[in-house]
């Protein structure tokens, strides 16, 4: 399938210009040796969230927004709520998008992940575009297999990003997934809608949540 046209130089300038800190890790950067945290998994992570956005951006209307990237998702894969078992499930989402899949995955699946892939299943029309308003991976030093939550500073870093992915595939709403996310949209000024997060027994509200957003 030929993918549409989208435009996504400004998306991926804001995306390369955001700054790492020593205790984050940029998903996204190309070229290099192997491994689960080298440049040719960066290459990876790049060409499948290139791919995943010319395959559903062009129809959205809705950002669905993470506050971050976790170690079991989309570190491994590049889309955001989407760990390994999403991407090889032959009867899900992205069951017709060749994405390449990493030879050395942190971990073959995500909680989060799997409510969020299920709950779209019900999706009316189109289907949101997966983000993180803060795009790398914060974690706590020097252990690469956890998540912190992203400082106010590299939240505001990592906002021009999102507004360049709205822009670029004319997104007229943005829908943060749990409160964090929402107040990390709101101090960059970008106003959402709030939906439970999933974790945490949060599972049902968020698909009844998102469901009234259809």
């Amino acid at each position: 399938m030929l993918e549409p046209a989208l435009d996504l130089t400004a998306f991926w300038d804001a995306l390369d210009g955001v700054p790492t800190a020593a205790d984050a890790e940029a998903l996204f950067v190309a070229g290099g040796a192997s491994g689960p945290g080298s440049p040719a998994a960066g290459a990876l992570r790049r060409a499948n969230l290139d791919r995943y956005l010319r395959r559903f951006g062009p129809a959205a209307d809705t950002i669905l927004v993470a506050e971050a990237p976790g170690w079991r998702g989309m570190t491994n894969t590049g889309i955001p709520f989407t760990s390994m078992r999403e991407l090889q499930d032959p009867d899900g989402l992205f069951a017709d998008v060749p994405f390449a899949l990493p030879p050395e995955p942190t971990a073959p699946w995500e909680a989060s992940s799997r409510v969020v892939h299920a709950a779209l299943r019900g999706w009316h029309g189109p289907l949101p575009v997966l983000w993180a308003v803060f795009p790398h991976h914060p974690f706590v030093a020097p252990d690469r297999l956890t998540n912190r939550t992203p400082r106010p500073a590299e939240v505001r870093d990592g906002a021009p990003v999102a507004l360049a992915l709205a822009e670029a595939v004319n997104a007229r709403r943005f829908v943060a997934v749990g409160r964090k996310a929402q107040g990390a949209l709101a101090s960059a000024g970008i106003d959402a809608i709030a939906v439970r997060h999933p974790a945490q027994g949060g599972a049902t509200q968020f698909t009844q949540q998102l469901a009234a957003l259809r």
